[in-house]
């Protein structure tokens, strides 16, 4: 967690000051952070496997983005990475069990934040469609796996995608990050310590 917060400060000077070196030093540290908390575990059986390729594919996702051209890269390892996270939870919950009357307030969600970046996608529309599709099965399925760390780190892992989508399609903008990236490194520490 130390590590995660030193590598996280260090990535938040440099996207204020518009230092390079230090987002490129400071987000593999931070990276590196929700991943020793995750080997810390010991994890072992299919939902812990799951959980680690996903905070993995997480990891890869973060140093995907710190070029601009590896975005579209970055949303697609992200993706996956949601994907390991729905399969985790289908280890300890079948999918069937899900839908509840709380897995509609992420569905709504999703809806409000695809309708806001809508006019804004151009030709990354089905892209951002399924990103969203598969964020919100996770947070669908964290609300059915009642994990209390699992759900909350899906939950800001899903706000922190409302930063970077604001910053990449409506606003660009220093305060993007300056919440959003605090909120997916909470998130991802928050899903390493369910396991």
């Amino acid at each position: 967690m130390i590590i995660c917060a030193i590598g996280l400060a260090i990535l938040l000077v440099g996207e204020a000051t518009q230092r390079p070196a230090l987002r490129f030093t400071g987000k593999p540290i931070a990276s590196a952070g929700f991943l020793a908390v995750a080997a810390c575990a010991h994890p072992t059986g299919a939902f812990a496997s799951c959980v680690v390729v996903g905070l993995v594919l997480g990891a890869i996702g973060d140093i995907a983005l710190l070029w601009e051209r590896g975005f579209v890269l970055g949303l697609a390892v992200f993706l996956l990475g949601h994907l390991a996270y729905v399969v985790a939870v289908a280890q300890v919950v079948p999918v069937s069990a899900w839908i509840t009357p709380l897995a509609i307030a992420p569905i709504i969600a999703a809806a409000v934040a695809l309708a806001w970046l809508w006019p804004h996608l151009g030709k990354l529309r089905g892209a951002v469609i399924a990103y969203v599709v598969a964020i919100t099965a996770m947070v669908i399925g964290a609300i059915a796996l009642g994990n209390p760390r699992f759900l909350a780190g899906a939950v800001l892992f899903f706000a922190s995608d409302l930063a970077v989508a604001r910053d990449k399609f409506v606003a660009p903008g220093f305060t993007n990050r300056a919440w959003g990236l605090p909120a997916y490194y909470a998130g991802q520490l928050l899903i390493a310590w369910s396991i």
